[in-house]
């Protein structure tokens, strides 16, 4: 049977068909796509960039500064539109590709989608070596993006023009699967990418993407329900697929009517209003007092959408109860079995339905609605203690917290590594969903401030406050100047503690001597005297520093209005922690040193291993 064609490249045919994959939100219909971000070079600007440019009015190109920092902002604005839509990364070959590699396995441990399209070598191999080529003298095949393959949900080398309409199809299953979400790398040979070929009109065809609701099996949902009905002391942790599933209102629904307390990951916290009476908080090595009080008595814990990660589970020491069941409702099945749990594979937001219109009457008992309610009242005093505002020469991280907090109410707020994620985590008083924006599975420093950018790029409206220490600023910062340059304004708050002061901490808490991760502590002959507020200038942003928590309120009052990114620098200090929450930690300490700290924080660390669950 003959069937109409259009003769193309193989790039324009990638750069056509991205144009017509839709989805619908809000009963609209719009592109998945939100743009492309594209760093050029010999890999990628003849095909890709040539195909780009024929569609630049209908999907947008997004020129970038580092393409690590692009793949992170391509990321970001895919978690903060909850998954409904996403982006495409291209790159050159060799070290442009190699620098998305991390990225892809950020978006990997996350479950965040991404279609990565970094240009790979000749599929003749006639001009091999070509620059930037990496060869294997044992095997012919490989390129430097196979390096991309154990962080790619989907990964496939495009080495014939029609190999690409199978791929595509492929990627984009993946992309919207909310089981095998994650990154999808295409790579695209360079003589191929220019290479033309009579596509069928049927691929470019217009396809709505409308993510799938798993609905529960007849005989998990049974076991699920039963053991929540016998439970005396129910906990639900709130992860980030109940975000991704729209099923905020079910959880606040279920939560209500059976009482139960819930805890938030840190991708799922925002997942309920920070004020609402059955949040406690966030839950495990940066948790709060109240979540973990209770999670440790917890009979039945209700894991939605999270992967139960050791800083959730207290590396798996947090919950005591012997008697422990864990019913794990996650939409992929490696998930919902972790820690020995009772699998209950299912969209969240069907499951939480699900549960609540088979438990009718069944509610908490008081005494444990009690211990929670009087829990969170405790925490809410000494958080507030924590985040007040102080006259100290060097404030907290957690002052400086209270100070954007009190300044910019309403903010979307973005981080990732160090010491602030922890306190943020505990502080942070997230008010509506994805409002907190964190990315903390892979804890990627450098993602801050180009995470900034896909958050703005996704939520144009939302005022976005991203909060980064200098190591992490040092790391990526040249994505200010991308947002100058697309209007997309951002609020950088950077604390400046002189160093790598979280694992600073961590060092002195395992022992060790001060050592490589303060500026001062380090191999030097001159310090470098950073000044950040002139560097972040440099590249266009409006920036000061300011000298006390007061002048920070004051400042971020007036830059609010300011049209374009404004960086304000506080110097902070690098030892001080909030004290109150918080658990254990698994950090291996080593069994034999020559220091005494060393081994008396060895014995500690024996003694912690006892309270590790074993399965």
């Amino acid at each position: 049977m003959s069937q109409n064609t259009i003769r193309l490249t193989m790039a324009q045919a990638v750069a056509r068909f991205l144009t017509m994959q839709k989805t619908v939100i809000d009963g609209e219909t719009v592109p998945i796509f939100g743009g492309v971000f594209a760093i050029f070079g010999h890999g990628n600007v003849a095909g890709v960039g040539e195909a780009l440019h024929s569609i630049k009015d209908t999907l947008p190109t997004y020129r970038a500064q580092n393409e690590q920092g692009m793949a992170n902002a391509a990321i970001a604005f895919a978690k903060a539109s909850f998954r409904q839509r996403f982006m495409a990364c291209t790159s050159s070959i060799g070290p442009g590709a190699l620098n998305m590699v991390t990225a892809a396995a950020l978006a990997h441990v996350n479950r965040l989608p991404v279609l990565l399209l970094p240009g790979d070598v000749f599929a003749n191999r006639l001009p091999d070596p070509v620059l930037q080529q990496v060869e294997d003298w044992g095997d012919g095949s490989v390129s430097a993006n196979d390096c991309f393959k154990p962080v790619s949900r989907y990964f496939d080398r495009i080495t014939r023009p029609e190999q690409i309409i199978p791929a595509l199809r492929r990627a984009m299953q993946v992309l919207t699967d909310p089981a095998e979400c994650g990154p999808v790398t295409l790579s695209l040979c360079q003589d191929v990418q220019a290479e033309a070929y009579d596509y069928p009109e049927s691929f470019f065809a217009e396809k709505i993407w409308v993510p799938r609701r798993v609905m529960p099996d007849a005989e998990e949902f049974a076991a699920a329900a039963a053991a929540l009905r016998m439970a005396k002391k129910p906990v639900i942790i709130a992860g980030g697929g109940v975000l991704y599933s729209q099923a905020t209102d079910s959880l606040r629904t279920f939560a209500e009517a059976h009482g139960i307390p819930v805890m938030e990951t840190q991708a799922g916290k925002s997942a309920l209003p920070h004020d609402h009476r059955l949040n406690m908080g966030s839950v495990g090595v940066t948790g709060s007092s109240a979540s973990n009080a209770l999670a440790q008595d917890a009979d039945v814990v209700l894991a939605v959408g999270t992967r139960l990660q050791d800083f959730t589970t207290g590396s798996w020491a947090l919950f005591q109860n012997p008697d422990l069941k864990i019913i794990g409702l996650n939409v992929q099945p490696f998930d919902a079995h972790k820690h020995n749990g009772m699998p209950l594979v299912a969209d969240a937001r069907a499951g939480l339905d699900a549960l609540h219109a088979a438990l009718p009457g069944w509610v908490v008992e008081d005494a444990w609605s009690e211990k929670a309610e009087a829990g969170k009242e405790e925490w809410l005093i000494a958080a507030d203690k924590a985040t007040a505002s102080t006259n100290a020469e060097l404030p907290s991280d957690a002052q400086v917290i209270g100070a954007v907090q009190r300044a910019r109410e309403n903010a979307t707020l973005v981080c990732a590594a160090g010491g602030l994620p922890g306190e943020l985590h505990k502080l942070w008083k997230a008010g509506k969903p994805g409002s907190y924006h964190l990315e903390y599975g892979f804890s990627t420093m450098g993602y801050e401030i180009a995470g900034g950018l896909g958050v703005k790029l996704a939520r144009p409206q939302d005022d976005v406050v991203v909060m980064v220490g200098d190591g992490s600023y040092m790391m990526l910062n040249s994505e200010i100047a991308s947002s100058i340059m697309l209007g997309a304004k951002l609020t950088i708050v950077l604390l400046d503690n002189e160093g790598y002061g979280c694992i600073n901490r961590l060092q002195m808490a395992t022992g060790g001597a001060n050592f490589n991760n303060l500026l001062k502590d380090t191999h030097h002959v001159t310090l470098p005297g950073i000044d950040f507020a002139a560097h972040a200038a440099a590249m266009g942003a409006v920036s000061r520093k300011v000298g006390s928590i007061a002048e920070l309120e004051t400042a971020l009052h007036e830059t609010e209005s300011v049209d374009r990114t404004t960086v304000i620098v506080i110097d902070t200090d690098a030892l001080i922690t909030t004290d109150e929450g918080g658990s254990w930690w698994d950090v291996a300490v080593p069994e034999v040193s020559d220091r005494p700290q060393v081994n008396a924080a060895r014995e500690g660390y024996v003694k912690a291993l006892k309270a590790q669950r074993a399965g």
